[in-house]
């Protein structure tokens, strides 16, 4: 019994060191999805922004499965993680005008909004003056935007920010099959002393007592 005890115990260590580790590859998980839903929010993208926020429930989901050690959470985000991969695959096609798409079209604003890319105002280097439209003017008339000597092309900026999205999930996709193997594996070991039961059974045998009555 002891020598199991001893056992358990140290394979509970390495899952605690595991799920450490797990744990700071989801807090840059949520970083990086949080730094997206920022510039996204400055452009205006409404499709972006959607996806983004179910990122971060997806990732807050599996960052408690990770220290609940709750596999279920964490096959949740693997799964997800298929689709976040294949969202970023579409930004990159888009942005580079692959099959047909075109970067300048309202298609990430649900055709509500002409706005673009924020990097397309302010990337690197990049200058922005507003020119008054010519003719009469009045409360309702617009204005161009003008932007020069970017460094570097907004459209590069988006794919390199999905390119890198894409690494990071591969990463925490690899790592949450990892997790989930030792989880599953080592589960039986476990349920002996209650290590993944949040709320262990306590059996007491319990003899009913027979009351004979006696005439």
């Amino acid at each position: 019994l002891f020598f199991f005890i001893q056992t358990a115990r140290t394979i509970q260590a390495c899952l605690g060191w595991l799920s450490i580790n797990y744990i700071n590859v989801f807090l840059f998980l949520q970083l990086a999805a949080l730094e997206r839903q920022v510039f996204d929010f400055l452009g205006y993208q409404w499709a972006p922004i959607l996806v983004n926020f179910f990122q971060i429930i997806i990732v807050i989901l599996g960052l408690f499965g990770t220290i609940q050690y709750r596999p279920r959470y964490i096959v949740v985000y693997a799964v997800w993680t298929t689709l976040w991969v294949t969202w970023n695959v579409f930004i990159i096609c888009f942005y580079l005008e692959v099959g047909g798409l075109s970067k300048e079209s309202d298609l990430l604003t649900f055709n509500i909004s002409a706005h673009h890319s924020w990097w397309s105002e302010h990337g690197p280097g990049c200058v922005r003056k507003e020119m008054p439209a010519t003719g009469v003017k009045s409360f309702d008339s617009q204005s161009y935007i003008s932007v020069m000597g970017c460094i570097v092309e907004y459209q590069y900026i988006e794919v390199l920010q999905s390119s890198c999205q894409i690494l990071i999930a591969l990463v925490g996709f690899v790592y949450a099959c990892y997790v989930v193997s030792a989880f599953t594996e080592e589960e039986d070991s476990f349920d002996f002393i209650g290590g993944f039961d949040p709320f262990p059974l306590y059996h007491v045998n319990e003899k009913p007592s027979h009351l004979l009555l006696k005439p």
